[in-house]
This record gives structure tokens, C-alpha cells and sequence, in this order.
């Protein structure tokens, strides 16, 4: 048996430290390692894990590259980098990376769920999917890892995988809120057996309404399929009034971005530098499908994304990013009017161009991409303006049908409440009027009433507007593979349908 050396037994003793985040002994480990051997891989890791533990960014970088480089083979130091340059959003290199090293990963179910975590914040949930099933192969008693397989499923369309899945875990734990409204969200409702299972977990439990949130959005979402209205909205009432006692959100400060917005993107801001509708620029043309949540901007996306000269990078916060930084404005808060006022001032084209490079890793050689976060219509001056090669597509439906939709969704925090959702939609309305007027023929506008209604004819007008030419995929949407992680990633796996019109 060969003899334990030094550097293993520090080795070892590190890793048994860092299970209790004793870093600062972690580092004092690794820093005996390099001066026995200051090329050890493992001492560059070790170190890099402390610094990470630490918060010392540039330096766990710096040690976990290092660990790489010493060791072409060091799949632990190359995801954990990976890992930190998701956070910063250096996100094709993180790509390169992951993909460089994830074959390696066969043997170690911590970083396969590392590397599957990675690839699930770039919205990249293909690559994301068999790391999670590998993990689960591995150590399949592993819950977490369970959960998050089930949850990838669900936005690659797998609903039945996702729904043995939770169905198991429910098994093992029968109360268990959040298994409860996961499944919940998988079908439609044909019966009342899992509302009764739900209302006897909620009877049994001492909690406050607090935590009794996900168990109120589930029942009040399969008591409507059961149409049972009454008792389906009172369960929304609960959720929504729950969530907003522990959410410190004031609908106010979004109606004061709203407002700002308004004032500072005005007719002689927005038309300064604006280029011509016509204008073309090099490189792909960006598709900017907005308005409310749930309206029906997921399911215009994958109509247009069903597109032979089209890809969808999904949703992303990349534009609102590219604002902030360019801003200047130093805040831990993603988005505020004094953002807004100082990117007015700067130069649209570095906003677009940090927006680009953002991007630039999901692309493929399609032409085109869509970009489907539909907040993005706070931003729409700036996009204008930045972009003259982009389109814009606004989604509209009937007020009452939109506020009652996100009312019912845990997601949207101005939706809590119908007094809060009613303010909002005044202002969000108040914006796009203003949008319209500016804009003109660039703010290509879609109802959803008319497009589920008529779903060749306005299919046909909106691929037209678009400049693209009409493909019959594009009117079996529901084919479409891809992965879709919106609220709506189940519903736009169905055929084109009409029941949500004056729900």
C-alpha cells in the first residue's frame, strides 16, 4: 500500500474543512501544499475554493484556472470556474468550458449537478438534462437531484418523466407544498383526488399562511379545471394576500419606473438618433417579443421560432443588464428610475453592442433570433434607438383576462393582489400608448383574441411584418422541440386552442 505523503494528508484535511466552511484554514492547507509543490493542481484548487468561500473572486479564478492548467484533467477546478463565470455573465466562456469538460464528469454526481446547474441559468436546459439524469443514475436517492431532473423535464416537454418524478417524491413525502404544486402545474385536472390530497395536507398543517403559499396556487389552479369558481378563486385570494405579507414590494416603486420612463423617454429623446424603420445594420436581427406576462408572447414566440431562419434564445435579463452597466449607477437593485435617467445620456449603440455580446453564445446561424422577455417593454426606447435592425412585437389581450392570469400565477409580485394588478396594468397601458405613438409601424402589434382565432390569417400577417416568408411549421408550433422555461412550457405544447379567451 503506498505510504501517505504530506500534500495527501493536507489534501484530505482540506476537503474535510471545507464540508464546514472553516476556508480560512481551507486556504492555509492549500498554501502548505504549494510550498511543498507549487505546481500541484490540487493545491490551486484548494486554494480557489476558499477564495471562492471567501468571496475573493479574481483570485478563486485565477487558482481554479491555474488548477486547469496544471492538470488538463481537473474537471472539479474547470466546472467550478465555469460555475463563477456564470455569475458574472462572461457567458460564452463559461459555454466553452462546460462543454470541454462536462464528458469528464461520468463518476461525480456533485458536479454533474454543478455543470447541469450552469447550463440551466444559461437557459441552455438540453445540455442540462442528461447531467441531471446522470446524477440521479449515480445516486439516485438523492431527492435534490430528483427535483431538478423533474423541473428540467418540464421545460424540454417531458411532463410524463416529470410527473413520475414528483409523484415519487410525494410518495416519500406527502406533505411537501411545493411536490404538491409542481404536479399541479403538469395537467389539467380531471378529478378531484389530489384537491382532497392537498386540502387534507392543508387541514393537518400548523403553519402560517406564509408557508401555505404553493399549496393555495394549486388548489385554486385544479379546482378551476374542476370549475369550481368560487372555491378555486378564494384559493388564489389566500395565495396572492399570503405572498404579499412577506414580499417587502410596494407596487408604488413600479409605477415609479413606469412614470419615469415615460418622462424621460419622450418624443425628442426617443427620435434623437433614431434610426430610419428601413435601416439595416451587419450581423442578426433581434425579434423583441413583448408585453404582459401571459399573453400570449410564449406562444408568438414559438409560432416565429418554428421558423426556418429563426432561433429563439428565450428569455433573458441581458438588455436590462446591458442598461444597468452602461448606466453607471452603482445598486444592488436590477433596475430604478436613476438608471433609467442616466442611460438616457449615454451613447444607445454601446448599450446594444454589451446587449450583443451578452447574446452571442446562444446564437446559431439563423439570421434571426427572438428575445421573449416580456418586461423588456419598459425598455423599448432604448432597443429603438440602439438597434434600428431590430423588430418589436407587442402582445394585447383583454385586460381582465391578463390581470387574472398573472393573479393566478405565484410569479408576478404586482399581481399579489387585484388592486395592485389593476394599478399596474393603468401604468403598463399608460407606457405602450406612449410607445405607440413614438414607434409608429416599428411596433409591430399582435391580439392574441384574433391570433387564436384566426391563427393562419394573423400567422401569415405577422411573418409577413417580420419580413419573413410563410412556412407551414410555423402553424404546428406544438412540434416544435425546444425547450421553453416560462409559465407556459406545457400549454405551448398543445395545439393552437381558445379556451383562455374570457376565461
Amino acid at each position: 500500500m503506498k505510504p501517505t505523503s504530506r500534500k495527501d494528508e493536507l489534501s484530505l484535511r482540506a476537503r474535510t474543512l471545507a464540508r464546514s466552511s472553516d476556508w480560512a484554514a481551507v486556504e492555509a492547507c492549500a498554501r502548505q501544499i504549494l510550498k511543498l509543490d507549487k505546481d500541484s493542481a490540487e493545491g490551486h484548487f484548494l486554494f480557489g475554493l476558499a477564495a471562492k468561500g471567501r468571496s475573493r473572486t479574481e483570485a478563486a479564478e485565477k487558482a481554479f484556472l491555474r488548477a486547469v492548467k496544471k492538470d488538463a484533467r481537473r474537471y472539479d477546478a474547470a466546472i467550478e470556474l465555469a460555475d463563477m463565470q456564470v455569475k458574472v455573465q462572461r457567458n460564452g466562456e463559461a459555454v466553452a468550458l462546460l462543454d470541454k469538460f462536462v464528458a469528464l464528469l461520468d463518476n461525480s454526481p456533485l458536479y454533474l449537478e454543478m455543470a447541469a446547474q450552469a447550463y440551466s441559468r444559461l437557459d441552455l436546459h438540453e445540455k442540462a438534462w442528461p447531467l441531471y439524469k446522470a446524477a440521479c443514475d449515480l445516486q439516485p436517492e438523492v431527492e435534490r437531484f430528483q427535483s431538478s431532473l423533474a423541473g428540467c423535464s418540464v421545460f424540454l416537454g417531458k411532463a410524463d418523466d416529470a410527473r413520475k418524478i414528483y409523484r415519487a417524491l410525494l410518495d416519500k413525502h406527502p406533505d411537501h407544498q411545493r411536490f404538491h404544486y409542481e404536479l399541479s402545474q403538469l395537467a389539467k385536472a380531471k378529478d378531484s383526488r389530489h384537491v382532497a390530497q392537498m386540502e387534507s395536507v392543508l387541514k393537518s398543517s400548523a403553519s402560517t399562511p406564509a408557508r401555505n403559499i404553493f399549496l393555495y396556487y394549486a388548489l385554486g389552479k385544479e379546482l378551476e379545471d374542476l370549475e369550481r369558481w368560487d372555491e378555486a378563486f378564494h384559493y388564489y385570494e389566500l395565495a396572492g394576500t399570503a405572498a404579499k405579507s412577506v414580499s417587502p414590494y410596494d407596487v408604488s416603486s413600479d409605477l415609479t419606473l413606469i412614470d419615469t420612463v415615460i418622462s424621460v423617454c419622450d418624443e425628442n429623446w426617443t427620435r434623437t438618433g433614431l434610426a430610419a424603420p428601413g435601416a439595416r445594420s451587419s450581423g442578426k436581427i433581434p425579434i423583441f417579443i413583448v408585453g404582459l406576462p401571459r399573453t400570449g408572447t410564449t406562444l408568438t414566440e414559438r409560432i416565429i421560432a418554428s421558423h426556418s431562419q429563426v432561433r429563439s434564445i428565450g428569455e433573458t435579463f441581458f438588455m436590462q443588464m446591458a442598461i444597468r452597466h452602461e448606466s453607471g449607477v452603482k445598486t444592488s437593485e436590477n433596475m430604478n428610475p436613476a438608471i433609467i435617467r442616466a442611460a438616457a445620456g449615454r451613447v444607445p449603440a454601446h448599450i446594444a453592442a454589451r446587449y450583443f455580446d451578452a447574446v452571442r453564445y446562444k446564437l446559431g446561424d439563423e439570421p434571426m433570433f427572438i428575445e421573449k422577455l416580456p418586461e423588456n417593454y419598459l425598455y423599448l426606447g432604448f432597443i429603438a434607438k440602439g438597434m434600428p435592425q431590430a423588430r418589436i412585437v407587442h402582445l394585447r389581450r383583454h385586460p381582465l383576462d391578463a390581470c387574472f392570469a398573472m393573479f393566478k400565477q405565484s410569479y408576478f409580485r404586482f399581481a399579489y393582489t387585484l388592486d395592485d394588478v389593476g394599478r399596474y396594468y393603468v401604468a403598463y397601458n399608460r407606457l405602450m400608448t406612449r410607445w405607440r405613438s413614438l414607434l409608429g409601424d416599428r411596433l409591430i402589434e399582435v391580439s392574441y383574441e384574433e391570433l387564436v382565432s384566426d391563427q393562419e390569417g394573423q400567422t401569415r400577417s405577422l411573418l409577413e411584418r417580420l419580413g419573413l416568408d410563410f412556412e407551414e411549421a410555423c402553424l404546428n408550433f406544438e412540434k416544435n422541440t425546444a425547450a421553453s422555461s416560462t409559465a407556459s412550457a406545457i400549454q405551448v405544447r398543445e395545439k393552437m386552442h381558445s379556451r383562455s379567451v374570457n376565461r
